[in-house]
């Protein structure tokens, strides 16, 4: 009978430690859990920040000011397009008038 009593109370004891030791994984698991939506929750921000901010730098205002002030870009007007076909003698015409044209560089005549 002391046998019987000493090994359930050997089980009870080792039943006691697993359940601690389960209890303290499962609250260290919630704890990471909470931890990693609320790095979720603000990459979720930051992420919806930089989206406005991407919209905001795209905008085709700013990029057009952006290609005439930095680029030295125009627009593109029938005086200054040049038309090229596959036909030999307007494809030398039209490469000659090119040719002839002064080249502009980054605000430089060339």
């Amino acid at each position: 009978m002391i046998r019987l009593n000493l090994v359930l109370s050997l089980a009870v004891l080792v039943s006691a430690l697993y359940l601690v030791t389960v209890q303290y994984e499962s609250r260290q698991l919630f704890s990471n859990l909470d931890k990693a939506h609320a790095q979720e929750r603000k990459l979720m921000a930051d992420n919806a920040k930089l989206q406005v901010e991407k919209r905001a730098q795209a905008t085709s205002l700013r990029v057009e000011k952006l290609a005439r002030e930095k680029l030295q870009m125009r627009s593109a007007t029938p005086a200054i397009t040049h038309y090229v076909s596959y036909g030999g003698e307007s494809l030398t015409a039209s490469a000659q008038s090119i040719d002839a044209a002064p080249r502009v560089l980054s605000g430089q005549v060339q």
